[in-house]
């Protein structure tokens, strides 16, 4: 287990909010302290999508997380004077998983109108790791010039993608590689997915031992 770190961690509106959920676990599972940002918007998609009871909030994220919950640092979205929203606060970086476009377009105009906003502002400002993860399908030009725009300032852009060359045989499979993924941009240890190449890097490995024992 790596040493404990602060991440901020933000669930918006988008579908797949169990990326965003599955991102917390990962981390918390990891040791590491989590403050964790949701837009009113993203407690009617968990609401939706995975029917957490979000009257009382505080409960829902102590149901969903358990005595790991204790590690979580709940803010509500619009608590602008949250220890987050100041750069003096140090994190080691930021992920909206998933994040919207309107939460992307407020990041890329530095509009800092609410605590999510304004705590990825922060990361931007202070050269901290920003990732953002984007599930919106199509996209328009406005939406793809937000994403060059932050792209351009070092945030890092990964679509909630699946891929299926590990052959995944349920849909844990492909929420753990997409989570996975956002993980490894961040240098991150994790055990989420196989990665391509490792089963056949061993065989070779193995078949190179066996060579070397072999006698002359």
């Amino acid at each position: 287990m790596s040493s404990p770190e602060r991440w901020i961690v933000g669930i918006t509106g988008a579908s797949g909010a169990i990326y965003g959920v599955r991102l917390v676990q990962s981390l918390l599972t990891a040791g590491h302290f989590v403050h964790l940002l949701i837009s009113d918007a993203g407690w009617r998609v968990l609401k939706e999508e995975l029917d957490w009871q979000v009257t009382k909030r505080q409960e829902a994220i102590k149901e969903a997380f358990g005595d790991a919950a204790e590690r979580i640092q709940y803010h509500p979205i619009q608590d602008i004077g949250a220890s987050i929203a100041s750069g003096s606060f140090r994190v080691k970086g930021m992920i909206i998983m998933p994040c919207s476009m309107g939460t992307l377009s407020a990041i890329a105009h530095g509009t800092s109108d609410n605590l999510m906003a304004r705590a990825a502002d922060v990361m931007i400002k202070e050269g901290r790791p920003l990732v953002l993860v984007p599930r919106e399908t199509p996209m328009h030009a406005i939406h793809l010039e937000n994403m060059l725009k932050l792209s351009r300032l070092g945030v890092k852009i990964v679509p909630a993608m699946p891929a299926f060359y590990y052959r995944p045989q349920t849909l844990d499979d492909i929420v753990n590689f997409l989570v996975g993924k956002v993980l490894d941009s961040l240098d991150i240890e994790h055990q989420l997915f196989t990665r391509w190449g490792e089963p056949n890097e061993h065989s070779v490995e193995s078949a190179d031992e066996h060579d070397t024992n072999r006698p002359n």
